[in-house]
């Protein structure tokens, strides 16, 4: 066999022919080494199949002799354990082994059994032979712990085979209940005395090297009845063999361990295991000599092994098996070989191989012959193994095989009970809140009680350990709540949808309820540096003085109000000592908001970036070649431990879990071991006492930065495996407003308009990211590099920009679909062109013309001047009843996406399809929209986010298949009644005031003579067709001053509502009224009925005059130009709509081509475009009328036929009555009147060539604008849906919209499919806009791109 070291292994029979012809010499410079006669290979193995492993290779396999070792005969066995217990009755010795025997059957292999460890019973018969009274099914579960590895089938089988040899019940016997005392002997040994019922035992076991410390004297373990009781097992079998204990994350194994080593005086020895860890990591590593020569260096466990120390090896269900298989020769005979040829035999083989050969201990060593110290014993951690589906060993987590059984013996360390764990974190944080640690257990033990598998996962996330931790942090700040850091600990901002609705169920289940904040407390949530002290929003925490300036962290960070509030958290946490743990998407600012923490802290900082390449090597040691030899230089961890800087480990998720598991054993017991054999050490005991340790800096401290779980980051659940080791915080974008406002810093000359489009986009992108919608979480850094782009090339478009971010999707049809609506929805226009405007046609506005004069009669005459007689008196108010507001979410989206119109945005009402737009109503950017059938009133502002919607459903019952049709009117209130609104009905008249903000409802009663709605109700029912009812009216254009004017039609009565006052002022009129037009507050404008002839009323009395009671009626003559003054025309105008306020001069200029300056106001009515009457109301003077004529009177066109949504044409039957609503408003600022029309009394010819059809629309906007002369027909698109209720839609409007101004001199519209459009007509607003959207899109001036 050839050598890797040049050497050549010959037979003997071949070498000593070749010496025969050669010299020993010559054969030695040929390396050729001969192989002794008596050289024989007896390999050992286990049968593959049955037993995991690999079979052996043919070639390899045909040049042995096999032979089976079975089990001893039944009777072989017997007699070995009769000898091992000889004070035990032999019929129980007959009844274990006769169990085990059984357990290793070919009928129990089949069932997915695991071998019953044969071996080890004369382990238990000793212990049994010291302690008989102990229950043998105990002694069974130490070597075969079926309850922690079999399935149901597999435990039903196991329980089968105990209880047909009667092992099965316990026969009442006691088992011990805790340690009374520990007394050390000679010779590493010690007499331990248990507590068994009432009784003491004692025996001998092995101790350590070190003094014991009595049992339950530690202030730092906290002793429960299970655990003492597991403390006592674990004695007795320590007594025999080494240990594991299995149990859950975080329920005490290792406190146990501890506590168990310090009562026998042993040091411990831990060792991290780890999934990629290999037989030389356990035993022996290489390292380089300072000239240059390698050699092997022992590792702590063959060490802990000479020095007779308790070896703890934490997590051996992680680690391979193959590389545990290394252990089993030291677990079986304590005996082990290692690499370099040394071996280690046990105490007595040792002490006898020494007499006999008579050697010293020098010579013996000298030939790399060392005894293992009688002392030395392995204590194993691991957590249950994850069963498989066939309840044996099918499951690819179940790590509890035969070969394994034989190892140990085992423990199981179950969870607290509830009353058990209230004592412990009683004892160890007394100052935590009853209240609020009763409602921490309730929950941890609902989820841990319960068979749903979510609920089990949130359980791990709420082990002891959290628990702990929640409680300190709770002792400390009282006032938060419980609710929070259950949220926290389970990280549940990053939860599966599911999960988190389980938490949330179990959290109201336990009682557990969100406390509301108190208002402002987070407002100004700022920091602040005051004599050397840091205050974080409440905290405060002194600044450290560092060493190192260089390594404090300096970074550009915009404060904002969410990231202060996680810095906050993180300075609570730290002061309470944790180590912490910032779990985020990419790109969120976790790792500027750790570099801001720790400058504010003044804090020195140590950094690591782990890879999936990252190995526990370079975890802890940085290795290079200086001068031939490998140097290990300190990682950042080890130099953060020894000099007490931060350190930040990042991308934590990306390195494999077993490697960053060996952080586990830094942040619990304060060791770890380093690859050149150092160890960091916290206890400061310790230091002395040992070579090569590097004491811990109490300052040290860890902050980890970890990406969330789950696709589509390609990382390991960092959290799952370390979470309950550090204090957790989720750090999420900011809020809309709080990015809003870094931005603005980032980007102070970027439009305020971009940022907020980019803030909404990516809110929506995010949240379609946590419903799965999209993969991808859009994060705050891909907005901050749009907003940089834009600051530094600002000509370049936003639609251009936004690519940098996008382009990753370009090749995903359906990512791409799904972003480019959600951008468009925004207003992003990526896609369009800047040649993309599809404004309407212009066609030029008649000439303005005089048409004639209105002359106010003031003169002595007492016919031409009426006195009106007013009263006043307070109002009754009915109420308040209290109503629901239902909030929805506005999916508003802009219209401006692909191409540039009048239409600037638009949005749906959450309404049903049969309910019917009655009204719309603005006050500043709010909007109300009133439905009739059932009455409703929805509220949203121009830019909000959410819908409220009211049901009026109890207060106006829908009647039985709407012979009763409402008809409803609505007025919002000014300040300081902003958000309420005063809802009028206007066939019973009944008067609502609606608060939006409380729901409140209350009924205004404005004449006590007023019948109630209820009795009229029969009326309603009556009424028929011919007798049309009169209604009553509400004027509103002063509801913004809190004042409202009601009248009856045909009616002499006018009602004003003062709602501040709660007075209602009745003034009665010689004339029957038409309609009313409130054109100031002191001069209203009213028409009479019959002959449309009009009246100026002055001087009333709304306000509480003093001065007088009565209110002036003066009529109004209208004169056409043609008689002159004096002469009546024939036709009076009947206005659609007047101005209440006057035109600006400059529009009024513009309007009639002359400077003018001059009160007037604005009319509109059938026959013209629009009307000014100048002069009017303020001057008694005959006021000049100018018009723009239309070429036909609206009533004359044709109409009726062709509303689509009506049933075509004439479906509905002819019409009865004009529409209610006018639909015509005037816009001051803009100088229009708009209206709504619809398609019927549009000249269609004239906008759309010959050959184009024109669109099926809901109604045109007509625009008049007075400034340009110009005149535009705007088309409003058909409605989705509409109410089947077509004569009633047809009394409300004549075409499908009704129409309000809104406060930014804009125009919105409501469809009777209850979609609301928003529309801007201005000229100047307009050609603003588009030069935005213009740059948005960004200009390219088509030169080719050059590089120079």
């Amino acid at each position: 066999m050839q050598l890797e070291d040049g050497r050549f292994l010959m037979s003997s029979q071949r070498y000593d022919q070749l010496l025969q012809e050669h010299t020993k010499v010559e054969m030695d410079a040929w390396q050729i080494v001969r192989v002794s006669e008596d050289f024989r290979v007896i390999a050992l193995g286990l049968p593959v199949p049955k037993y995991k492993g690999n079979p052996l290779d043919p070639p390899l396999r045909s040049r042995f002799q096999a032979r089976d070792v079975y089990y001893l005969p039944f009777k072989d066995q017997l007699e070995l354990l009769y000898a091992a217990g000889p004070n035990i009755a032999p019929e129980r010795v007959s009844q274990l082994l006769s169990m085990a025997t059984t357990l290793c059957s070919q009928e129990s292999s089949t069932l997915g059994l695991p071998d019953f460890p044969v071996d080890n019973l004369p382990s238990v018969l000793q212990v049994l032979n010291v302690l008989p009274m102990l229950a043998s099914k105990q002694m069974v579960q130490r070597l075969y712990p079926y309850h922690s590895m079999l399935g149901k089938e597999g435990l039903t089988a196991v329980e089968g085979v105990l209880s047909r040899f009667e092992l099965l019940d316990d026969h009442g016997q006691p088992a011990p209940s805790a340690v009374a005392s520990v007394i050390p002997t000679t010779d590493f040994l010690a007499d331990v005395t248990l507590r068994i019922a009432d009784k003491e035992v004692t025996f001998q076991v092995p101790a350590g090297t070190n003094e014991p410390r009595p049992p339950n004297s530690s202030p730092a373990f906290i002793s429960t009845p299970s655990q003492a009781q597991l403390l006592a097992e674990m004695m007795t079998s320590h007594m025999v063999k080494d240990m594991c204990l299995i149990g859950a994350k975080g329920c005490g194994k290792s406190v146990i361990a501890r506590e168990f080593a310090e009562i026998l005086g042993y040091s411990m020895e831990p060792v991290m295991l780890y999934q990629d860890m290999t037989g030389r990591d356990l035993l022996q590593q290489r390292y380089t000599l300072p000239n240059g020569d390698t050699a092997w260096r022992p590792s702590p466990l063959v060490t802990a092994a000479q020095e007779g120390k308790l070896l703890l090896l934490d997590g051996i269900h992680r680690v391979n098996l193959g590389t545990l298989a290394v252990l089993s020769r030291l677990l079986h005979d304590r005996e082990l070989s290692l690499y370099d040829g040394t071996k280690l035999l046990r105490w007595d083989r040792y002490q006898t191989l020494k007499e006999q050969l008579e050697l010293t201990d020098q010579e013996l060593q000298d030939r790399s012959i060392f005894p293992i110290h009688p002392s030395f014993r392995i204590l194993a951690l691991a957590e249950p193994p994850v069963v498989g589906v066939h309840g044996g060993a099918g499951g690819n987590q179940q790590w509890l095989g035969p070969e394994l059984l034989t190892m140990f013996m085992f423990h199981s360390v179950s969870p607290l009970a509830r009353a058990e764990e209230a004592r412990l974190i009683q004892g160890l944080t007394p100052n935590a809140p009853t209240e609020a640690v009763e409602q921490l257990l309730n929950l941890a033990h609902s989820l841990r009680s319960a068979n749903d598998p979510t609920a089990k996962s949130l359980a791990s996330s709420l082990s002891t350990r959290q628990l702990l931790r929640v409680c300190r942090r709770l002792s400390q700040y009282p006032e938060e709540s419980v609710e929070y850091a259950v949220n926290k600990a389970c990280l549940s901002r990053f939860l599966p949808s599911l999960a988190r609705a389980s938490l949330q169920k179990s959290l109201s289940d336990c009682f557990i309820q969100k406390s509301p904040e108190p208002a402002g407390s987070r407002a100004n949530l700022g920091c602040a540096v005051e004599d050397g002290v840091l205050t974080i929003g409440s905290v405060s925490a002194p600044i450290f003085s560092p060493g190192e300036k260089m390594k404090v962290p300096d970074v550009l960070f915009y404060d904002n109000e969410q990231h202060m509030m996680v810095m906050e958290d993180m300075l609570k946490d730290f002061l309470l000592g944790e180590h912490l743990l910032l779990v985020g998407n990419q790109g969120v600012g976790k790792n500027k908001v750790v570099d801001r923490f720790l400058h504010l802290l003044n804090r020195p900082r140590e950094y690591l970036q782990l890879h999936r390449d990252t190995t526990v090597q370079t975890l802890t040691m940085q290795t290079s070649v200086r001068d031939g030899i490998i140097v290990y230089d300190d990682s950042p961890l080890v130099k953060a431990a020894k000099l007490g800087h931060i350190l930040v480990i990042d991308e934590a998720d990306k390195a494999p879990t077993n490697v960053t598991c060996i952080l586990k054993a830094l942040v619990e017991s304060g060791e770890m071991i380093l690859a050149d054999g150092r160890r960091i050490v916290s206890d400061p005991r310790e230091v002395q006492a040992r070579p090569n340790v590097i004491p811990m800096h109490p300052d040290f401290r860890m902050l980890v930065l970890a990406n969330r779980p789950g696709f589509p980051f390609l990382g390991n659940d960092f959290f799952g495996s370390l979470g309950d080791i550090f204090s957790c915080h989720a750090v999420d974008n900011p809020k809309p407003q709080a990015e809003l406002a870094m931005l603005r810093q980032y980007g102070p000359q970027v439009p305020e308009a971009t940022l907020q489009k980019l803030v909404a986009a990516f809110g929506e992108l995010r949240s379609m990211a946590d419903q799965g919608t999209i993969t991808y979480p859009y994060s705050t850094r891909e907005v901050v590099n749009i907003v940089k782009h834009l600051q530094k090339f600002p000509e370049e478009g936003l639609a251009n920009v936004v690519r940098n971010v996008f382009d990753f999707d370009s090749y995903n049809k359906d990512t791409r679909d799904v972003l480019i609506e959600a951008l468009h929805k925004h207003g992003i226009p990526i896609g369009a062109k800047p040649t993309s405007v599809s404004l309407a046609k212009e066609l030029p506005l008649p000439e303005v013309t005089m048409s004639g004069h209105w002359t106010i009669n003031q003169g002595g005459n007492a016919r031409r001047k009426l006195l009106c007689p007013t009263e006043t008196r307070q109002i009754d108010v009915k109420g308040p009843a209290y109503l629901r507001v239902q909030g929805y979410p506005c999916d508003r989206q802009e219209s401006r996406a692909l191409s540039f119109s009048e239409e600037k945005a638009h949005w749906h009402l959450p309404m049903n399809e049969v309910n019917i737009i009655c009204d719309v109503a603005t006050k500043d950017d709010s909007l109300y929209v009133a439905t009739c059938n059932p009455v409703s009133l929805f509220s949203m502002k121009e830019r909000g986010d959410t819908v409220h919607c009211m049901e009026l459903y109890d207060v106006f019952p829908r009647t039985i298949s709407g012979v009763w049709q409402p008809f409803i009117t609505i007025a919002p209130l000014g300040s300081p009644l902003d958000g309420q609104v005063v809802l009028h009905e206007e066939q019973s008249n009944t008067v609502l005031h609606l608060d939006l903000g409380s729901g409140a409802v209350r009924r205004l009663v404005l004449s006590p003579d007023a019948e109630p709605p209820v009795t009229k109700s029969s009326n309603w029912w009556s009424s028929s067709s011919k007798e049309q009812q009169a209604s009553y009216k509400m004027c509103r254009e002063f509801a913004h001053k809190n004042w409202l004017l009601f009248f009856k039609e045909d009616g002499n009565q006018l009602e004003v509502l003062d709602v501040l006052e709660g007075q209602v002022h009745s003034i009665s009129l010689p004339i029957n009224l038409k309609d009313v037009y409130l054109v100031a507050e002191e001069r209203w404008l009213l028409t009479e009925s019959n002959s449309n002839k009009k009246f100026l009323l002055t001087k009333p009395m709304h306000m509480g005059a003093e001065d007088s009671g009565v209110c002036q009626l003066h009529a109004i003559s209208e004169d056409a130009v043609s008689a002159g003054h004096g002469a009546t025309s024939g036709e009076a105008c009947v206005p659609d709509m007047v101005s209440s306020d006057q035109l600006p001069n400059e529009n009024l200029s513009a309007a009639l081509g002359q400077r003018i300056v001059s009160p007037n106001r604005l009319v509109a009515d059938g026959g013209s475009y629009a009307q000014l009457v100048v002069g009017f109301p303020d001057l008694m003077s005959p006021n000049e009328v100018y018009s723009f004529k239309r070429p036909v009177h609206l009533s004359d066109v044709k109409s009726g036929e062709g509303l689509f949504l009506r049933g075509g044409g004439g479906g509905a039957g002819p019409r009865t009555s004009p529409a209610k609503r006018s639909n015509c408003i005037g816009l001051l600022s803009a100088n229009q009147v708009v209206r709504a029309l619809p398609p019927t009394r549009v000249p269609l010819k004239e906008i759309f060539p010959k050959d184009v059809t024109p669109p099926m629309t809901a109604a045109y906007l007509e625009v008049t604008d007075l400034n340009s002369k110009k005149l535009k027909y705007v088309p409003v698109p058909r409605s989705t849906s509409a109410s089947p209720y077509t004569n009633w839609l047809s009394k409300v409007s004549d075409c499908d919209v009704v129409l309000a101004a809104l406060g930014s001199g804009n125009v919105v519209t409501v469809d009777m499919g209850g979609c609301v459009r928003l529309w801007e007509t201005g000229l100047d607003n307009l050609q603003r806009s588009l030069l935005e959207w213009r740059n948005m899109i960004g200009s390219e001036d088509g030169r080719p791109i050059q590089v120079i």
